[in-house]
């Protein structure tokens, strides 16, 4: 298993990290985990680009210092503020058309206990009107994390957030950009690890993640900076 550790320079090839690790699980057969903290970002769901007030939403971005950008899995809005912890894990597939819902549920479970041992006892769902709602979330004290899942000929993506430390700066930028998007919104639904009670170092949750997603596979290490982006 290949484990990518860091992030790129820019958010548009720390982007094409994550997508190169899908094409390359495909075309080798070897499954991948990246555990990081993204750029500070909002990262717009393709739904919220056909919204009739998108330009506002992304002009509330930009004022708020968060970098608009559109991406390819996932929902609604998703802010990250640098502390913001992501995942993504790949894995080769035989048949495109079976396993999602498999694959959903072993990402959801590995996670739940990654946050138990952060000293969080987070359980599936989320609370209403939360941020970029969806079937697989965890919450405690507020929605934690959600996960998205991509699919291609040969390999699946499994990704997702997690609400580290930054609850209340997250819930701040999405309610006026939500309310732009005319998409339900309680800012007090937005959660975290810290809020939840347990360590709120973004070091330490990524490295926890990481170990689960990792398990006991053979990993070799590679790091982004390291890696022609």
């Amino acid at each position: 298993m290949r484990v990518l550790r860091g992030r790129a320079e820019t958010r548009n090839d720390d982007r094409q990290v994550t997508a190169a690790m899908l094409t390359e699980t495909a075309n080798s057969g070897e499954a991948a985990v990246r555990v990081w903290t993204p750029h500070r970002q909002i990262a717009f769901g393709r739904r919220d680009t056909r919204a009739e007030k998108y330009d506002v939403a992304k002009s509330v971005a930009r004022s708020c210092d968060f970098e608009p950008l559109e991406r390819s899995v996932g929902g609604r809005a998703v802010a990250y503020t640098g502390t913001t912890v992501a995942f993504a894990t790949t894995v080769p597939l035989e048949d495109m058309r079976t396993g999602m819902e498999e694959r959903y549920a072993e990402t959801t479970e590995t996670l739940q206990r990654a946050f138990w041992r952060l000293g969080v006892p987070a359980q599936r769902g989320e609370p209403s009107r939360s941020f970029c709602p969806g079937d697989y979330s965890l919450q405690w004290k507020g929605k934690i994390a959600g996960i998205a899942q991509r699919v291609r000929t040969g390999a699946a993506l499994v990704s997702g957030v997690v609400v580290v430390d930054d609850h209340e700066e997250i819930a701040a930028v999405l309610d006026p950009i939500y309310a732009a998007l005319d998409v339900p919104f309680n800012p007090d639904s937005v959660g975290s690890v810290a809020k939840a009670g347990g360590d709120g170092d973004p070091k330490v949750v990524a490295e926890t993640i990481e170990a689960m997603l990792v398990d006991d596979a053979d990993a070799m290490v590679e790091h982004v900076g390291d890696r022609d982006t």
